[in-house]
This record gives C-alpha cells, sequence and structure tokens, in this order.
C-alpha cells in the first residue's frame, strides 16, 4: 500500500474511533428515536384533532315527513357509491313554519356546513362557503331521489367487476419511489455530514492539524476524515437497518399462521392471478445499491464542503455563520431534485442530474423511473471527480490561508489592510 494510502486509513480509522468510542454516540445513534416519538405524538395530535373536526361537522336537510325515508335510503347509496372522504354526517329535521334555514346553519355547538330546505324539485340550499363540496352534495341528493321518484322502485345494477391484470409498475408509482429515495438520502445527509463542520476546527485549536500536516499530506488528512465520517454514517444507517429488520421479524412471529393462511386463501380466491407489482424500473436490488452509492456520494461532497469550511473557522460562532448557506444550499438542491423526480425526462431532470451537488439525488429518482443503467456509472465518475475537486480546494484554501500563518485570508480584513495602507499613503502626500 502507498504512503499516502496508509496514511489515509490511518486517519481515517483514527477518527472513526474518536467519534465510536464515546458515551455521546450512544445518544447520537439513538437520535432518531426521539425524532420518530415526536412524530408520532404530533401525529396522533393531529389525527385526533382533525376526526373530532370531522365528526362534529353535519349537513341538515329540512323536509316534509313523507320525504324522510326517501332522503336516508338516497344518502346511504351515495355514501356507499361515495367510498374515502365521505360527505358529512347527514341530519334530517321536520319541516316546520318558523324553521329558519339560516338559524339553523348557524347554531352552536357542531359545525354545519350546509342546509337544504323547500321542496326537492326546487330547493334552498345554505352552504357555509359558495360551490362548495357539501352544498354539491345536497343538490346531488334531491336529484337523487326525484329520480328514483320518476323512474319507479328499480333493482339495483349487478356490475362485475374485473381487476387489472397487466404487470408493471405505474409511473405515478416509479416517481413516489423516486421521490422517497430523494428524501431518505437528503434526510441521512442532513443529519450525518454536518458533524465534519467542527472537526478540523477543533483541532486548530489544539495545535493537532499543524503536526499532521507536518507529517503527512493534507490531502490524505482530508479524505481520511471523510472516509472516517463515512464510515460512521454507514455504522449508523447498518444499525438502523438492522433494527427494522428485527422489528419486522418479531412483528410475523405475532402474526397467526391459520388466520395469515386464510387471508391468503380468501385474497387468491377472489385476486386475479396477475397483479401489479410496485417495483422501481430498474429493479429492486440495482435500485438500492444504487440508492445506496448515490447516499455515499452525496455524503463525501456535502462532507468535503463542511470540511472546508471547518477548516476556514476559528471559532463556533464563525462555524455557524458559515454552515448556514451551506445548509440553504442543499436544501435548494433537494427542492430541484424533488421537481426532477416530480418530471422525470425533462430539462429541469436533466439540469438537476448535472449540477453535481443535486446529482445523487436526481439519478436516484432516475433509476426508479427509467431502466437505463449504464448512465448510473458516468453519473457515479463524474461526482467522485467533484469530490476530488472539493477537496483540492479546501487543502488549498487551508494551506494558504491557515498554515501559512496569515490571518489576512479573509477578504474584509485584506480589505482593511488595503485601506489602511492608502490612509498612510495619503497622509504622507499631505505632510509633503
Amino acid at each position: 500500500m502507498s504512503p499516502f494510502l496508509r496514511t489515509l486509513f490511518v486517519i481515517a480509522r483514527r477518527d472513526f474511533l474518536s467519534i465510536v468510542a464515546t458515551p455521546t454516540f450512544l445518544l447520537f445513534l439513538l437520535a432518531p428515536l426521539f425524532m420518530i416519538g415526536m412524530g408520532a405524538l404530533g401525529g396522533v395530535g393531529a389525527s385526533q384533532l382533525a376526526d373530532s373536526a370531522r365528526g362534529a361537522g353535519r349537513l341538515v336537510v329540512i323536509a316534509d315527513p313523507g320525504d324522510m325515508e326517501a332522503l336516508r335510503d338516497a344518502d346511504d347509496r351515495l355514501r356507499d357509491a361515495l367510498p374515502g372522504d365521505r360527505p358529512a354526517a347527514l341530519e334530517l329535521r321536520i319541516a316546520a313554519a318558523n324553521t329558519d334555514p339560516v338559524a339553523v346553519a348557524q347554531e352552536k355547538g357542531r359545525d354545519t356546513y350546509a342546509v337544504m330546505s323547500g321542496s326537492l324539485a326546487a330547493p334552498r340550499i345554505v352552504e357555509r362557503e359558495a360551490g362548495s363540496r357539501s352544498g354539491r352534495y345536497l343538490a346531488l341528493l334531491a336529484t337523487e331521489v326525484l329520480r328514483n321518484r320518476a323512474a319507479g322502485a328499480i333493482a339495483p345494477a349487478a356490475p362485475r367487476f374485473e381487476s387489472l391484470t397487466r404487470g408493471g409498475t405505474s409511473i405515478a408509482a416509479q416517481q413516489s419511489i423516486g421521490f422517497g429515495a430523494v428524501f431518505v438520502i437528503f434526510l441521512l445527509t442532513l443529519l450525518l455530514a454536518g458533524q465534519s463542520v467542527g472537526m478540523l476546527a477543533e483541532e486548530k485549536g489544539n495545535k493537532v492539524i499543524e503536526i499532521l500536516a507536518a507529517a503527512v499530506p493534507l490531502e490524505s488528512v482530508f479524505l481520511g476524515k471523510l472516509l472516517g465520517l463515512l464510515g460512521v454514517a454507514i455504522l449508523f444507517i447498518a444499525f438502523w437497518t438492522a433494527m427494522a429488520v428485527g422489528g419486522g421479524l418479531i412483528a410475523m412471529t405475532q402474526i397467526d399462521p391459520a388466520a395469515m393462511a386464510q387471508a391468503g386463501a380468501a385474497a387468491g380466491a377472489s385476486a386475479p392471478p396477475a397483479v401489479l407489482a410496485v417495483a422501481p424500473a430498474t429493479g429492486w436490488p440495482f435500485f438500492i445499491g444504487m440508492s445506496f452509492l448515490y447516499f455515499v456520494m452525496a455524503f463525501l461532497l456535502l462532507g468535503a464542503v463542511f470540511l472546508g469550511v471547518g477548516a476556514q473557522a476559528s471559532t463556533v460562532r464563525e462555524i455557524q455563520m458559515l454552515s448556514l448557506p451551506i445548509t440553504i444550499f442543499q436544501v435548494a438542491m433537494f427542492s430541484l431534485s424533488t421537481a426532477a423526480a416530480n418530471a422525470p425526462g425533462s430539462g429541469l431532470a436533466t439540469i438537476a442530474q448535472i449540477i453535481p451537488f443535486s446529482s445523487p439525488l436526481a439519478m436516484a429518482a432516475r433509476a426508479a423511473t427509467d431502466d437505463a443503467k449504464a448512465v448510473h456509472l458516468l453519473a457515479l465518475g463524474w461526482q467522485a471527480i467533484w469530490v476530488a475537486l472539493v477537496v483540492y480546494l479546501s487543502v488549498r484554501l487551508f494551506r494558504s490561508g491557515v498554515l501559512s500563518g496569515r490571518s489576512d485570508w479573509r477578504f474584509w480584513k485584506r480589505s482593511a489592510g488595503v485601506a489602511t495602507a492608502a490612509a498612510t499613503a495619503a497622509d504622507a502626500a499631505a505632510r509633503r
């Protein structure tokens, strides 16, 4: 092994162990539990709030006693034909001489979305919002009652339903898979790559980086730190993958085999022999492998940028100020990749695949919708070139601005020095 590679792996092992072999790493490893717990609590609260809001809503029909049964039957038929997000509960009231639909709509205690009164042939509908879905439903309900009365009592239709037997995955499902890959890679990169920003700043403070720079090439130091952080990220992903697989296996052992066999037999008796299989265009094994490689490239790209920022910063405040624009830029790249995932094959998708910092995310989305495989090798090579370029620029800036002993590498300090020199020269000329 060449001295450069040997030094690189020594630095990577040193940084990997310095992070993993600490008690705080356990808290970092279990951080997703707190995130999932808080998200679950927020989701449960939002779901309960939405359910209570839906339960409090109603539609009111003020009609004659003879129309009550017909309205109730028509409402049952329409709700059976409208699965999913059904209208609010229907409340029937017997019409009286002093019943005001506006007053009914403004009653406290429950949200009233629409009130229908008058004859069914020309009903009056008072609705909370103009052109609302609730008002249209009440109009449809009156029409359904009149249509049934005009046609007489007829037997309901007996349709024969057939499931789609064509194989393959829909475009919308593949785009959803691509968006999921973009989101997961972005989330993991945002969570794991930010650790690199403080590594060199800490070693600059205790003079360790100067000892390393005097003994080994700086390029091997930077690449070694990136590989050490990548090892930490892979360990993080492997831990949670193992936890997810173990949880799935435990959940499968809790299922009654007899009930599963009975459900499978019922499904086999009613389902067609061929069903839609949800899968990316390149297949699950290739897609998962390429998504992992694209995560590695995205991590190395962003980690190299953060490492260069940490090499230039001297204090925690400078680290925070310099990291914020990079994080904003990363979110912009995520937005661009998301738009590319929703428009595969478009010019916007091509631009996102070419820009190096959005290329890993956009190419992962492309692997879900395009079955071409050779293009991914080209994309990985393109991204690797940019990783090397970012590391090279970070090393040059660190060497010229920090290790040279000068403190005027910053633009504002250099400008201040130039302004001071100009003022001194002007004073000398005035004395003459």
